[in-house]
């Protein structure tokens, strides 16, 4: 994330949490060669919502270093109020009560 952009002023109403204050964006982009999982899950959410950006941010809760294992990754899934986790081909969804 090393490219600093303007987003489209067309853009910044639907782009809210990836837009600075001073209407710039960091920006990272990915090929369906370089990551084929990232890209089939940026492209479903395309799909889904007609945006073709996620935000990707620092995986951790306040206080606590970031994620680097995936038994960090699942610790924090599991003691907060996180609804999903993601990590490689697997997807983990916490039960609701309805």
């Amino acid at each position: 994330m090393l490219l600093v952009y303007q987003t489209l002023e067309n853009k910044k109403d639907l782009l809210p949490a990836v837009t600075h204050v001073d209407g710039s964006a960091r920006v990272q982009t990915v090929t369906e060669k370089q990551h084929p999982l990232f890209y089939q899950l940026i492209s479903a959410f395309c799909d889904l919502t007609n945006i073709p950006v996620v935000l990707n941010t620092s995986f951790n809760i306040r206080g606590e270093p970031i994620v680097n294992s995936v038994h960090d990754a699942l610790e924090c899934f599991f003691t907060t109020a996180l609804d999903a986790l993601a990590s490689g081909p697997y997807l983990l969804l916490k039960n609701r009560k309805v």
